[in-house]
């Protein structure tokens, strides 16, 4: 996209950045029951269980990342057409990360996993929520701004 505005430019790197990390879920997906409990126990969490539901979760939930990931990057390809999808993304975000430091209050995750992840997702959210919204009003005449009623 040519002609990017400062906002729409970093909104581009950020969704680049968080789609590529979402992808990196995809050898979780994949990953064998004894790295994944590799993984728990190095976490400090104790032995992972080793019901088929907790396989299937882990590595449904990965898959899930990296299909956001793949999301994530095509939305970057053109972030004036998708600029609706960005919106509805930043605002999912910081209700899923809302909803996760909740769960993981409840479910007693540590202290380090809770304040990384729900308050993360929140700030990441918000910072695509605000950016997404700058997307036509500092460019309203280019092809795909015509026309869009500016917030």
């Amino acid at each position: 996209m040519a002609n990017l505005s400062r906002p729409e430019r970093i909104l581009q790197q950020l969704t680049r950045v968080v789609g590529s990390v979402a992808l990196l879920a995809i050898p979780c997906a994949l990953m064998p029951y004894s790295w994944m409990n590799a993984v728990h126990q190095g976490l400090g969490m104790g032995e992972l269980p080793s019901e088929p539901i907790v396989g299937y979760l882990a590595r449904s939930t990965s898959a899930f990342y990296a299909l956001v990931g793949g999301l994530f990057w095509v939305v970057s390809l053109d972030l004036r057409r998708y600029r609706l999808v960005l919106r509805y993304l930043g605002m999912a975000i910081i209700l899923i990360g809302l909803m996760l430091f909740g769960v993981d209050l409840v479910e007693g995750m540590p202290w380090w996993w809770s304040l990384a992840e729900g308050p993360f997702s929140v700030g990441l959210g918000v910072v695509i929520l605000v950016l997404s919204r700058r997307i036509c009003r500092n460019s309203p005449f280019t092809p795909q701004c015509v026309g869009v009623a500016q917030p």
